[in-house]
Formats: structure tokens, sequence, C-alpha cells
């Protein structure tokens, strides 16, 4: 098999299972962040009156990513962007909003969503071996798509991707192109509901842990009441989603 067929192969396969591997990832990050917690000499901020603000700076981070996924999928219309797993999808090409600056948002916006969380270890050999794993995992599906949007669209696709970088935004406003919708909070509160959970249950998982770990019992509670907020939240959403047309709107 050429190196072609077989980098896209391969990303159409970590396409479908992007959603359940990176928890491979979680469950190596909480090994290291309790081994962080068992030996604080590992971390210099650990045990220390700056603790709190380096995981308010990871949680900003996080947040920062969920920010960004969710300005592009506000703008998206139906049948883009989306967490589909059974194959590529794609009724138009994006091309305007944060898609004129950037040509994959999303996975830049999940970057920093999971750096965040690697950071959260205080190990600095997993943040730099998770960057070099986020890199190859998401080169070979960001392959992927682009072959997919290359044969659909073909030359339409070809002369937007010559313009615009693929992972790393083009920060000249002078590029930026308005997006064609109005933004979509009814979309945003569909689409993005399972990340802002999981972000603050990682962060309360991490915090309740590393404590335990300790013997000690001084939890983070604003991580531990946004966590039930968010959670909260996320059960109203799926309700609405699953039972009512409330989150639905024509052509989002």
């Amino acid at each position: 098999m050429a190196l072609q067929e077989e980098l896209e192969q391969q990303g159409n396969w970590l396409f479908k299972y992007r959603s359940f591997l990176p928890l491979v990832i979680l469950l190596i990050g909480t090994v290291v962040h309790l081994r962080t917690e068992l030996y604080p000499e590992t971390f210099f901020l650990e045990e220390t009156p700056y603790e709190i603000y380096y995981e308010r700076v990871c949680l900003f981070i996080c947040l920062l990513g969920l920010a960004i996924r969710v300005y592009t999928v506000g703008y998206t219309p139906a049948n883009t962007s989306g967490r589909n797993t059974t194959g590529q999808l794609a009724d138009s090409l994006n091309t305007t909003g944060i898609y004129s600056l950037v040509r994959h948002p999303l996975y830049f916006g999940n970057f920093f969503m999971w750096l965040g969380v690697a950071l959260l270890t205080g190990n600095f050999w997993f943040v730099t071996a998770f960057s070099l794993f986020y890199w190859i995992y998401y080169e070979r599906i960001m392959f992927a798509e682009e072959q997919f949007l290359r044969n659909k669209f073909g030359s339409t696709y070809l002369q937007w991707a010559e313009k615009v970088p693929a992972f790393i935004p083009a920060f000249n406003l002078k590029k930026f192109i308005p997006p064609r919708l109005h933004f979509s909070w009814k979309k945003v509160l569909k689409k993005e509901k399972n990340g802002l959970a999981a972000v603050f249950l990682i962060f309360a998982f991490f915090n309740i842990t590393g404590e335990l770990v300790e013997g000690e019992r001084q939890f983070d509670y604003m991580i531990l009441i946004l966590c039930m907020l968010t959670g909260l939240l996320y059960i109203i959403l799926k309700y609405l989603k699953t039972y009512t047309n409330i989150l639905n709107e024509a052509g989002r």
C-alpha cells in the first residue's frame, strides 16, 4: 500500500475512534498526576501557595480550547464540523469565520483542552510526550479529512487550502472573512455540552483522587461545585435534545 493510502486509512480509523483513544492518555495522565501527589518534590509548585494558581491556569487553558470550539461550532451549518464517528461528512465547505484563518479550528481547540489536563499532572515529560502524540494522532486524522474534502470539493478546496494554514491560525485579521451565518447558541448547547461537563469532571476527579492519595481532605470546592452544576446542565440539555425540539434550528 502506498504511503498516501496508508496514512489516509490510518486517519479514517483514528477519526472513527477519536472519542475513545484519548481516554488512554487520560488514564496515563491520572497515574502521572497521582505520582506527583505522592512525590511532591518532582514538581516545584506542588504543596506550595502557588499550586492553586497553577491549577487555575490549567483550567483557563482548557476553557480557552472550549471557547475556540464554541466559536467554531456556533457559526457552522448542519452536517459540518460535527462529532460523527461513522465516517467523513461535509455537505458544504466552511471557508468563512474562523475557517478563514485556520483549516482545523476544532482540533486546535481540542489541543488546548487536553493540554490543560496534561499540564495539571505537573510532569514536564508527560506534557512533552502528550504534545508529540497529539501531533502524530491528529495529523493523520487531518490528512484523511483533507483527502475527503479534496475529492468532494476539488478546486474550491485547493484554492482555500493554499491560503489558509492547517493547524496554527494565521493571526492576520486582514484575512478574516465574516461568517455567513449568525451565531447559534442552540447548536452550541446541543453539541458542546459534553466538553464543558468533561472539563470540570476531569478537574474534580484529579482533585479528589489527589487529596485521597495524600490522605488529606482539602478539596477544591469551587471545582467540585462547578462540576456538579455543569453535570446538571449536561443532564438537562441531554433531555432537551432527546425528548424536545427546543435545541433544534433549521439548517444548523
